[in-house]
């Protein structure tokens, strides 16, 4: 359902890659280069590459950009391919630059609470290796134990604990990037502060490939948080739900964890799991919470949550410190896609709106469910506005797959509504290039056009991805 297009790679090229990174480190044959031409969004057009390259370090991306840039053909960076925007995917004549194979992590430094990695470093063995120096890397996408670092920072990624920790930028201290001409830029310091220049390091967060290619990263670390303990509440609307997190919010209470569930998204997991979430029947929203406080201040923070959670009207309230509890309330958040697949294939939308109106958006959506006829389970990040409404449907009907691209777009339509932004942590990608400049206006364009431009003038690195130059 989406275009594909293929070419033939030039034998010039091919040898140049070759020489670059090794025969092995170069990808020809369409039916494996294929495998490389998409993420997991399925509405974002994709392309067979001429070419996909895999190098095993900075320099052969040096190498590999040059003679991209020689033959004027375009890179699109890469990495586990696990995005859901659409922003990895490949260009018609493109060369696909995949960085999985770079994935040494450099030095932990556990005095000044760093790490240095490769961008093809996966998220869940990062967090393994530092936790066993007693330290926390907080970025943790849904897909943590299979997306890699450097694409969690092209797309400034997100995850459960935002609401405490922040996104990934706010966990980066400088990268090392390959710009269009092959030169190496070194952005940021080891330092807790500095502020000497312009920002480079959050310019290129979240750039999605199109200014240049992360080959390293400065990460900063936490301290191990204690073992959390968690709460779930259920309410018979979403409104109850709504008005207790604007409250806890209110209240000056910084869960580590507090996530929302509807009732479309609750029922599809109970059948999943063979298992009930605690609520009772006809369940309308689930908020789980968790505090990673620990100790008396753990107790005192879940202690605000759950009176929050009864004056706004909660019918169950169930809070435990029960570590292997806690976790199957998570397992239940993040399996929240997988339980849908038993009704077809899901279409996952990414919207962030004020978190006073977390509980106007799910109504919307229900609403848009009943026009378009197809299945629309809400779940997300309560403590900072980031939902993931996703549209279920037939991926053997084109009517289906017709109606489910609308609702898509009237989720996105109502998130600015609501005072939101198109995309909390998936990026914009090749889906919603149209939302962005809805978004930022032509003024804010025109400046996203000329950083480009100055970036990468020949347009090298993932054109067509997040805006277009004209």
């Amino acid at each position: 359902m989406t275009t594909t297009h293929t070419a033939q790679p030039d034998d010039a090229l091919v040898a140049a890659l070759r020489a670059a990174v090794g025969a092995d480190g170069v990808l020809t044959d369409t039916e494996v280069t294929a495998s490389y031409s998409r993420d997991m969004m399925p509405l974002a057009p994709s392309a067979t590459p001429v070419a996909v390259v895999l190098p095993s370090s900075t320099e052969q991306v040096r190498a590999v950009v040059r003679a991209c840039a020689a033959a004027g053909v375009p890179i699109v960076p890469r990495g586990a391919g696990s995005g859901l925007s659409g922003a990895a995917n490949a260009v018609a004549g493109c060369v696909v630059l995949v960085t999985t194979r770079m994935n040494q992590i450099i030095e932990v430094d556990a005095d000044n609470r760093l790490a240095v990695v490769e961008p093809g470093v996966v998220n869940l063995d990062l967090r393994a290796a530092v936790e066993k120096r007693g330290l926390f890397y907080p970025p943790d996408p849904s897909s943590y134990d299979w997306c890699t670092i450097g694409g969690n920072l092209s797309t400034n990624a997100g995850g459960l604990c935002c609401v405490k920790y922040g996104v990934t930028t706010d966990s980066v201290l400088g990268l090392e990037v390959v710009l269009a001409d092959g030169e190496l830029l070194r952005t940021g310091r080891r330092t807790v502060k500095g502020v000497a220049g312009y920002d480079l390091t959050k310019l290129f967060i979240g750039s999605e490939g199109t200014l240049g290619v992360i080959t390293r990263a400065t990460l900063a670390l936490r301290p191990l948080p204690q073992a959390p303990a968690t709460l779930v509440a259920a309410f018979d609307s979403t409104a109850a739900a709504g008005a207790a997190v604007a409250t806890i919010v209110r209240e000056g209470v910084v869960p580590s964890l507090m996530e929302i569930m509807d009732q479309t998204s609750i029922s599809a997991v109970e059948q999943h799991l063979n298992t009930e979430l605690g609520a009772e029947p006809g369940c309308a929203a689930l908020l789980i919470c968790q505090s990673d406080s620990g100790g008396d201040a753990g107790r005192r923070e879940l202690a605000v949550i759950e009176q929050v959670c009864r004056d706004s009207g909660a019918n169950l309230v169930h809070a435990t410190d029960d570590l292997a509890e806690g976790r199957m309330l998570l397992a239940a958040r993040r399996s929240v896609l997988t339980a849908l697949e038993v009704y077809g294939a899901w279409l996952t939308d990414d919207v962030c709106v004020p978190r006073t109106r977390i509980a106007e958006l799910i109504s919307g959506c229900e609403r848009i469910s009943r026009e378009c006829g197809l299945r629309i389970a809400v779940v997300g990040h309560a403590g900072d506005g980031n939902m993931h409404p996703t549209i279920v449907y037939d991926p053997t009907s084109e009517r289906e797959f017709a109606r489910a691209r609308t609702a898509f777009g009237d989720i996105l339509a109502l998130g600015l509504r609501l005072g939101g932004t198109i995309t909390g942590e998936h990026g914009v990608g090749k889906i919603k290039q149209e939302w962005l400049a809805r978004e930022i206006g032509p003024v804010g364009l025109r400046v996203h056009r000329g950083i480009k431009a100055a970036l990468d003038p020949d347009n090298l690195f993932n054109p067509g991805s997040m805006f277009s130059m004209s």
